[in-house]
């Protein structure tokens, strides 16, 4: 899908219409506003809305899933109540297809495989650990990737999720002994200069809550030298 750039408040649009709007966030853009009381995502999309519709009074928009704050790519939101309900439901039921693409250090041990794990929340420094057997409290993680390039000094995959788990993909990933790129929580051994990691939601296929469009929708990687090379 084509991508229309706002330069009003800087955000790259890779969807919208009447009830939804399609955003390729940044490194450092939280979606939902948290304890650091930075500016989050939702209430820049609010502005534009209100602004390029010259709406009076509160904007309506619901935010409907998120994306860790280092990670990069698509982020969908709610128009309308219509919207988020259905789309609420449908992320719920896995009836949406996700694809990621991340940046690893170590070669995976195979080209490609389906991984699954059990993840345990840590609540106190925010982190999943991933188990090979069920522990307390653990919920299942299941995805599948591929190496999709050999770099120079690193590896690209592609990764399709099968549930929604927090920190689902760093955790596993780094399971294998394959941490992202920038990624110091899983053990990477260094950061990026941004502070983000190389993990970019790279595709999205739905059905549209209203008219029923199946729509796929893919968000341009990040600028920097080896994400173009992918």
């Amino acid at each position: 899908m084509s991508k229309i750039i706002s330069t009003r408040v800087n955000l790259q649009i890779l969807h919208e219409d009447n009830h939804i709007i399609v955003i390729n966030k940044r490194v450092g853009d939280i979606v939902q506003g948290d304890k650091t009381g930075d500016k989050p995502l939702s209430k820049v999309v609010k502005e534009y809305i209100k602004d390029k519709y010259k709406k009076p009074g509160e904007v309506y928009l619901g935010v409907i899933h998120r994306l860790d704050r280092p990670t990069t790519g698509i982020v969908v939101f709610a128009k309308t109540s219509k919207a988020l309900s259905r789309l609420n439901d449908a992320f719920k039921n896995r009836e949406t297809q996700k694809t990621y693409w991340a940046v690893v250090k170590n070669s995976p041990p195979k080209e490609n495989d389906t991984l699954i794990h059990y993840l345990k929340r840590n609540p106190k420094n925010n982190t999943s650990k991933a188990h090979t057997k069920e522990v307390p409290e653990s919920k299942k993680a299941s995805l599948d990737y591929k190496i999709i390039k050999k770099l120079d000094n690193y590896f690209g995959l592609e990764i399709n999720l099968h549930t929604g788990r927090h920190h689902q993909i760093r955790a596993q990933l780094a399971a294998i002994g394959c941490p992202i790129k920038g990624d110091l929580k899983y053990g990477f051994d260094r950061s990026n200069p941004d502070g983000g990691i190389h993990l970019h939601a790279r595709k999205l296929s739905f059905t549209h809550p209203v008219t029923k469009e199946e729509l796929t929708i893919i968000a341009p990687v990040p600028n920097d030298s080896i994400w173009k090379a992918l």
